[in-house]
């Protein structure tokens, strides 16, 4: 684990408080949850991987006990030449974001305690993001927005939507690279209005702020997940949320 953190303070939200990881005992505390989120519908196991060390990782906790109510990673590229090395590069082409000459910051294995959910949790976590934005001085914020389970069906009115409403730009719309995917539009009627629910709340908070998707989502067989790939690009964030964000950080 990366032992330089891209922030030295923590962030205050209340009930729950945000910090850096910075100890093996963090680490393993991130990994615990990841995996009792992720690799239960997987099969189990340990989630760990060769990214880890190359990340820095944020934990969440609950002031009241102590708990961890949600982590996520993050590392930090110089610009979008140097995506090759990626965790979004092993499912997606990103060739097209290669010209893309800004800082960018790929986000990854966000989850939330399964028994925990709280809007006040998201709403800490992306203050705390917003402070590593703004220290790295990133233009954009990539990752992979996940839906539980590898079957489609369930969220064929959400990926329409995404499908009419959401899509990233040809400038730097990935491309297709994975050995399984899912077309988002697959013709048929257009969505209802109520299709958004379906999405996961991150990636809701992502497409309220301006962000952008893939034209496909991915079937992750070994997380048990499906998921597209999201950008935002921090100047498209209305300026009133982003005020708000940076207020949390103070």
């Amino acid at each position: 684990m990366s032992n330089v953190p891209l922030i030295d303070r923590g962030l205050d939200g209340g009930r729950y408080g945000a910090r850096m990881a910075r100890t093996a005992e963090d680490l393993a505390s991130a990994q615990a949850l990841r995996a009792a989120c992720f690799r239960q519908r997987a099969g189990g196991g340990v989630d760990a991987d060769r990214f880890d060390p190359l990340c820095q990782h944020v934990l969440i906790e609950n002031h009241r006990d102590g708990t961890l109510a949600c982590t996520f990673r993050l590392r930090v590229f110089a610009d979008g030449g140097a995506l090759d090395d990626s965790y979004c590069a092993d499912f997606y082409d990103l060739s097209a974001l290669a010209r893309y000459r800004a800082p960018l910051v790929e986000l990854g294995r966000f989850c939330i305690r399964p028994d925990g959910a709280d809007a006040d949790i998201l709403r800490v976590a992306w203050g705390m993001l917003a402070a590593i934005v703004d220290r790295a001085g990133a233009g954009m914020l990539i990752g992979c927005s996940s839906f539980p389970g590898t079957d489609s069906a369930p969220y064929e009115a959400g990926f329409a939507h995404l499908a009419a409403r959401h899509l990233a730009p040809e400038a730097w719309r990935p491309g297709r690279k994975a050995a399984r995917i899912v077309p988002l539009q697959r013709g048929g009627a257009p969505p209802p209005a109520s299709a958004a629910k379906v999405l996961p709340s991150l990636l809701r908070s992502y497409l309220g702020m301006g962000g952008r998707v893939s034209d496909h989502a991915v079937v992750d067989e070994a997380m048990g997940t499906l998921h597209v790939f999201t950008g935002l690009e921090v100047a498209a964030i209305p300026p009133a949320r982003a005020r708000a964000l940076r207020a949390l950080v103070g």
